[in-house]
C-alpha cells in the first residue's frame, strides 16, 4: 500500500493527495487534479474539498518540500557544536541544501519555480523560514555581522551553487566532491579580507 493510500485510510485526504502529487512529481509524471485523484484511489472530485485548482496543489506541495528542507537543515544543526567556526556550520548547511536539491531536483524546482506572491501566505511564509533559519544562525555565530545581508549572500550562493549542480554545470556526483565543493566556496568566502568585496 503506498503512503498515499496508508494516508487516506486514515481520513488524511489532503495528506494522502499530497502524497500521492510528490510521488508523482519525483517519479517524473506530470499530474493533474484528475491524476493525483487516481493515484491516491479517490474520486476525481475529491480533492476539490482541499484545493482549488492544480496551481494550489502545486503551491501546497511545495509547502510540504519546505517543510522537508528545513527539517533536513534542522538535522545538520542539531550536530553542530556551539564552539564550531562559523564557516564550518554554514557550509554544512549549504551542503545539506545542496544535497536535497540534487536528491530531490523535481521538488526543489517547483519549490523555486515560480514568483514570489504574496497572496500565497502559507508558501510565502515557508520560504521566508529558510532566510530566517540562516539569519538566526549567523547572529549565533557571527556577532556584529549584517544579519540580513550575510543571509541573503549566503542562501544565494547554496542557491546557486544547487544549481549549478543541477543544470550540469558541476558535475552532481560523486556526493563527498559535491560536498567538498560547497565547503570550499564557503570558506573561500569567509577568508575574504575585510573591504575585499566592495567595488573599488
Amino acid at each position: 500500500m503506498s503512503t498515499s493510500e496508508r494516508a487516506y485510510h486514515h481520513g488524511d485526504l489532503r495528506a494522502a493527495l499530497l502524497s500521492a502529487a510528490i510521488d508523482m512529481l519525483e517519479a517524473g509524471e506530470a499530474f493533474s487534479i484528475r491524476a493525483v485523484a487516481r493515484r491516491a484511489g479517490v474520486s476525481a472530485a475529491a480533492p476539490y474539498r482541499h484545493f482549488a485548482d492544480r496551481e494550489q496543489l502545486e503551491s501546497a506541495v511545495a509547502v510540504e518540500g519546505f517543510k522537508d528542507l528545513r527539517a533536513d537543515l534542522g538535522a545538520g544543526l542539531a550536530e553542530a557544536p556551539d564552539d564550531a567556526p562559523a564557516a564550518d556550520v554554514i557550509a554544512g548547511l549549504g551542503v545539506a541544501y545542496v544535497m536535497f536539491a540534487l536528491r530531490r531536483p523535481a521538488l526543489f524546482r517547483l519549490m523555486f519555480g515560480n514568483e514570489c506572491d504574496d497572496a500565497d501566505s502559507e508558501r510565502v511564509l515557508a520560504s521566508q523560514g529558510l532566510h530566517e533559519l540562516l539569519g538566526r544562525i549567523i547572529a549565533k555565530y557571527v556577532p556584529g555581522a549584517p544579519v540580513d545581508d550575510l543571509s541573503k549572500a549566503m542562501w544565494s550562493v547554496a542557491h546557486g551553487l544547487a544549481f549549478l549542480h543541477l543544470d550540469g554545470k558541476f558535475r552532481p556526483e560523486p556526493a563527498g566532491d559535491v560536498a567538498d565543493r560547497v565547503r570550499s566556496v564557503v570558506a573561500a568566502l569567509f577568508a575574504l579580507p575585510a573591504g575585499a568585496d566592495r567595488p573599488r
